[in-house]
């Protein structure tokens, strides 16, 4: 599966630079940290989602799929910003690595056509590259399934959004698992810190959409919460 690296870049200490960014603008303490501390909490827990935007976070995505890759571009908006790895630079000689679900993997035979398929597309991709075809358009060849790996910047409130979709059983089984990767690493991140403020801010702001607002939202409703009576 993939793995998440946290960059230097990112805030070690997001609820305070809440908490201090806010100060300013309401005549506060701001050299204090343990006030900027509390009143970050207190932005969080208020819905002062605006203030949110401050801490910024930058991780490399490593070995997950074009596929989910694709689906988190929906999250861009406003200050995110990304850079992918291009598929210029595959290597046909070693073949390219892919995700297997495990819905094909557990079962032999589904799992065979999945990797003759995988298999068949390196084999063309290798007879086009002979026959002289530009690997910048052999590319089209590559599947979704193929990894891929991703510099990202976001912020915390970009990120709490994400994972009240993707948090959600609706969604797509690796992207879930991607969503729950990035917050481990973030309170991986933050340990050893004093107060870990990316596993607090975790507890308050990752989690599904039901739990925000105490009831399913979608038409399949996995039973986690109930629905909403129109």
């Amino acid at each position: 599966m993939g793995r998440i690296i946290i960059q230097e870049e990112t805030e070690k200490f997001p609820i305070s630079l809440i908490g201090k960014e806010a100060g300013v603008c309401w005549g506060g303490n701001t050299a204090d940290q343990a006030k900027n501390y509390k009143r970050g909490l207190g932005c969080i827990r208020d819905g002062h989602g605006r203030t949110m935007e401050y801490p910024q976070i930058y991780m490399i995505l490593d070995g997950y799929s074009a596929r989910v890759i694709r689906e988190l571009y929906t999250h861009i908006a406003g200050g995110p910003t990304r850079l992918q790895a291009s598929t210029r630079y595959i290597d046909y000689e070693s073949g390219f690595d892919y995700i297997t679900p495990p819905s094909i993997s557990k079962d032999p035979e589904t799992e065979k056509v999945y990797r003759e398929a995988m298999a068949g597309i390196l084999e063309n991709l290798q007879k086009l590259e002979a026959m002289g075809v530009p690997r910048e358009d052999n590319a089209l060849l590559l599947p979704l399934g193929m990894t891929t790996k991703v510099v990202f910047r976001t912020n915390l409130r970009n990120l709490a959004d994400m994972s009240h979709q993707r948090l959600c059983t609706r969604a797509y089984w690796e992207y879930r698992e991607m969503m729950k990767d990035i917050i481990d690493a973030l309170v991986a991140y933050g340990e050893n810190e004093g107060e870990n403020e990316w596993k607090k801010a975790s507890e308050l702001l990752f989690m599904p959409k039901c739990d925000v607002v105490g009831f399913c939202t979608e038409s399949k409703c996995c039973g986690r919460r109930p629905k909403k009576e129109v």
